[in-house]
């Protein structure tokens, strides 16, 4: 089986950060802003979505969650059918890890159509947001627009 631990050493367990002023499910111990808030509970663990994928895009995962992390504190949440990034709030989901791409969608209150790094942008039916897709082939690709 291929190694899919962090390029610094450390395990996929490891990610967890103790946040504070957040509500924990008593059944999967994810943390999130508002009590009882709706989520998937253990459906799926980081090593279900990057088991079979090549080195590179193993690599563009950790690269782009580095980036945030350089940024602040954050938790990586498995789900059903992507991955969450938070902080406070969930801030961008990894939606398709491809053979040599990642595809992130990150939702913001208003369309950012002047940013060149999203492929796509769509407003979400019946919200105010606006799903800004973006699409990292190469590490260069989380720059400072992003």
């Amino acid at each position: 089986m291929k190694n899919l631990h962090q390029p610094n050493g450390g395990k996929y367990d490891d990610l967890k950060l103790i946040l504070l002023n957040m509500w924990t499910c008593p059944l999967c111990n994810q943390q999130f802003k508002n009590n009882s808030q709706p989520h998937s509970c253990n459906d799926k663990t980081l090593n279900d979505f990057l088991k079979n994928k090549s080195d590179i895009v193993v690599s563009l995962f950790w690269h782009f969650v580095d980036r945030f992390r350089s940024i602040g504190h954050i938790t990586i949440h498995p789900t059903k059918s992507m991955i969450a990034i938070a902080a406070d709030t969930r801030i961008a989901y990894i939606t398709r890890i491809g053979k040599d791409f990642i595809d992130v969608t990150f939702p913001f209150k208003q369309p950012y159509n002047e940013n060149l790094c999203f492929h796509k942008i769509a407003k979400v039916p019946g919200q105010q947001q606006f799903n800004h897709h973006f699409r990292m082939y190469r590490n260069e690709n989380v720059n400072k627009e992003v």
